[in-house]
């Protein structure tokens, strides 16, 4: 008998900051999503693929719904609410620690005319008594059918493989879409400019809001020594926030070119040499064509 081979979509959907990235670079195994303890770290769907000899999983890591306040909040919402009915399953993650707030309330508004299987998946149960967890499936047992309920902790890989079982349970029949070693549909370019975001983004901690962009100047390698070298502009809106970036002396700037340097390395699987530059463009995320020259654009969506 021929074995079945299961492949899908998955959109993980949540509030900011519910670990959504945290869960992703844990199953595929390698640092494709952004992540900080920052809301709104994502801004565009990011697929990671995981393929097992019997499954393809095909995940999109959406920027957290939440009520937008500009431009670029209103395009990372239409992002996230547009990948509903495009995905085979859906699920819906949300923060243990945090429990049911009224953002939850505006994601679960929005999953009423979905027509697929929504699993509800408890995360961060690690940072939570086992007592907690009871009274918190009940409460959002009540407020919608969910196909499923998984507790898991993506930080310690607790319950993650169950979560991969029911998962593909839920999934179609259908075709290996990628092949088997690739982890993701971004080019190498884009998740360089989210790794430099990251840094700095954890680096600067609460002094620099999420009025970051970074722009991939010039990718080049030496055919020599097999050196890249990567040029990358760090867009901020203020001239006060340049100046946090930059740093005393440029060491600010220089300890994000550092950190960020090692996970390129380990993502190109070569040595790399990366100059930063900081660059002011006021009020950018309220700016229709600078959003779409730094690849955030409405019109796709």
């Amino acid at each position: 008998m021929e074995k079945t081979f299961k492949s899908g979509f998955i959109s993980i959907i949540g509030r900011p900051n519910v670990g959504k990235s945290t869960f992703m670079n844990r199953v595929i195994g390698q640092k494709i999503a952004i992540m900080s303890d920052k809301p709104q770290t994502t801004r565009n769907k990011i697929q990671g693929v995981l393929t097992q000899n019997d499954a393809q999983f095909i995940f999109i890591d959406t920027p957290g719904i939440h009520k937008p306040k500009h431009k670029l909040g209103d395009f990372m919402v239409k992002v996230a609410e547009n990948t509903l009915n495009e995905v085979d399953v859906i699920m819906f993650m949300i923060n243990a620690e945090e429990g049911y707030g009224r953002g939850d309330q505006f994601i679960i508004d929005r999953l009423q005319t979905v027509k697929n299987p929504v699993l509800l998946i408890i995360n961060k149960v690690d940072k939570v008594h086992p007592d907690k967890l009871l009274p918190l499936i009940d409460q959002y047992k009540d407020k919608y059918d969910f196909a499923e309920i998984v507790p898991i902790s993506a930080l310690e890989g607790n319950n993650v493989d169950h979560l991969l079982e029911t998962l593909k349970q839920k999934l179609p029949e259908g075709p290996q879409y990628y092949p088997e070693d690739q982890i993701t549909d971004h080019p190498e370019r884009f998740i360089i400019s989210e790794l430099i975001r990251e840094k700095a983004l954890q680096l600067t901690r609460e002094e620099i809001p999420h009025s970051l962009a970074v722009i991939i100047e010039n990718i080049e390698k030496n055919e020599q020594n097999g050196k890249v070298f990567i040029q990358a502009t760090i867009i901020t809106e203020r001239k006060s926030q340049k100046g946090i970036i930059i740093g005393k002396q440029g060491s600010m700037l220089k300890e994000i070119g550092m950190k960020a340097r090692e996970d390129i390395e380990a993502l190109l699987g070569t040595k790399i040499f990366l100059e930063l530059w900081v660059k002011v463009q006021k009020d950018w995320r309220n700016r229709e064509h600078q959003l779409n020259e730094y690849g955030f654009n409405n019109k796709e969506y």
